[in-house]
């Protein structure tokens, strides 16, 4: 009788713990959508930015919150991008791929165990650097900062890296481990407030991010359904209304299959939870709940294992901005400029021709135009055909297309020398363009004091991760 009251008494409190669960992983994906909704905005901006930056400028944010494309007012009008936005980050890019500090450890004081741990740490960091590839994750990062104005590196500890140091008795190997840093868009992170202005002022932090369902299972061991989820927006798929972007193949990547969203929400320790929370959901179903991995705080507490980057910082926002922001506005104002000047071109080559009414064949006059040697007929006693007079291209044309070159330059914060690799008419001396050199770098300061940041703070990070995790057992300090 006691062992059946015992079986009962486990299995109500194993159906109270499945439904606590459950209640706990629907709690997070509430908590993403609403954190996904409140900043809609801000990722139709990022997406806007990519639409520019690849030449596919015809687009713009609809009053219901989607890019759309913009329509042709005449179907003769000319539509082509001159892309100026392009070569501007590919300048600001090739300018920050120097930016690559040299991480080193500093001695607390003279006495020899003091030395002796920084020069063992400062060789710890420099083989971390070449094991993750830090070179190729900073120009990740710095390429997504440089868009969409903001970047992010996520420090973690992967359990199948390193080298081999035995075996389960089941055919799997056991590894060591090794620090990994990973770059992430602004798309998978989501602040608990979108007006805190650093990551030490979030008290929650959200990174979604679309999994394959077979990955799920291996990583959590829980098997999901799958679905198909659309790019960036990590939002089902709907076939019948398509992308919600225009069509760019470099811009709009493909929809993904037997995908889920898997949400981890990461929350500060408070006087609830000492050391912190780490939860994980996916597809309704709680993947895992426990503390913080990581000791990677500065005191050895518990603290995220993200780092931000900017391109440039905006006052009460956690999210920054981009130069392309800026150059949006200029560049729809340059492409309509000179793409009203080659209309007025074509007309002028191509010709407007006046024909009475009646007196031949418009249709294929329109069709086939005034080829040299064409006889045209007309019918007789009417008004013999004629081209109107277009005059001349305006000088307005070409004031206005060189008044938006020059403020190109001025909005990207890149001189015609870093730019257009030309020296300007009025600067001759050597001493004149190594000044006009250092003005391009305070105009980046920003952005390459950012990235230093981010650095430096990547490197403490992974010097926390090395010194407070767990060795595996059998495996040499």
């Amino acid at each position: 009788m006691n062992m059946k009251l015992a079986t009962k008494d486990e299995e109500i409190a194993a159906e109270r713990e499945k439904r606590r669960k459950q209640a706990l992983a629907r709690e997070i994906e509430e908590d993403f959508l609403a954190r996904q909704s409140a900043r809609k905005q801000l990722e139709r901006g990022w997406q806007l930015n990519m639409n520019f930056l690849s030449g596919n400028q015809f687009c713009d944010v609809s009053p219901l919150g989607e890019i759309e494309e913009e329509d042709a007012a005449f179907y003769w009008q000319s539509r082509r991008s001159f892309n100026h936005i392009a070569p501007t980050i590919d300048t600001r890019l090739a300018r920050l791929s120097k930016v690559r500090p040299k991480l080193s450890v500093r001695a607390f004081s003279d006495a020899e165990g003091d030395m002796k741990t920084a020069r063992i740490s400062s060789n710890i960091l420099k083989a971390a650097w070449a094991r993750t590839d830090l070179d190729r994750v900073i120009a990740r990062a710095s390429l997504w900062s440089e868009v969409c104005g903001t970047a992010f590196y996520k420090i973690v500890w992967n359990y199948d890296g390193g080298a081999i140091i035995g075996s389960d008795g089941l055919g799997h190997s056991l590894k060591e481990g090794d620090v990994s840093v990973i770059a992430l868009s602004p798309f998978e992170i989501y602040p608990d407030s979108l007006s805190a202005e650093s990551l030490e002022t979030v008290k929650s932090l959200i990174h979604a991010k679309a999994l394959d369902v077979k990955e799920i299972e291996e990583k959590y061991g829980v098997k999901l359904s799958g679905r198909t989820l659309d790019g960036f927006a990590l939002t089902p798929y709907c076939a019948a209304s398509g992308w919600k972007l225009p069509t760019d193949a470099r811009t709009q990547p493909a929809a993904r299959e037997n995908c889920e969203i898997v949400i981890e929400r990461y929350t500060r320790p408070s006087a609830e939870y000492p050391k912190g929370r780490l939860e994980v959901a996916a597809g309704g179903e709680l993947l895992f709940e426990g503390d913080l991995p990581y000791e990677n705080g500065d005191r050895g507490e518990r603290v995220f294992p993200f780092v931000r980057q900017t391109c440039l910082e905006l006052p009460g926002a956690f999210f920054g901005t981009s130069v392309i922001d800026r150059m949006i506005p200029l560049q729809r104002a340059y492409n309509a400029v000179r793409n009203r000047k080659h209309e007025f071109l074509n007309r002028l080559i191509g010709g407007v021709i006046a024909v009475e009414d009646g007196s031949l064949d418009t249709d294929a006059l329109a069709e086939e135009g005034l080829s040299p040697g064409k006889v045209l007929v007309y019918r007789q006693g009417a008004a013999e055909p004629h081209f109107l007079d277009c005059g001349t291209l305006p000088s307005e044309f070409e004031q206005e297309e060189e008044r938006l070159s020059n403020e190109f330059l001025l909005f990207s914060g890149m001189s015609e020398i870093s730019r257009n690799s030309s020296t300007p008419t009025n600067v001759t001396s050597a001493t004149g363009l190594q000044l006009l050199l250092e003005q391009d770098q305070s105009r980046m300061q920003m952005s390459i004091e950012s990235v230093e940041r981010a650095v430096r703070e990547t490197g403490r990070q992974i010097l926390h991760l090395t010194s407070s995790l767990p060795r595996p057992s059998g495996c040499c300090a």
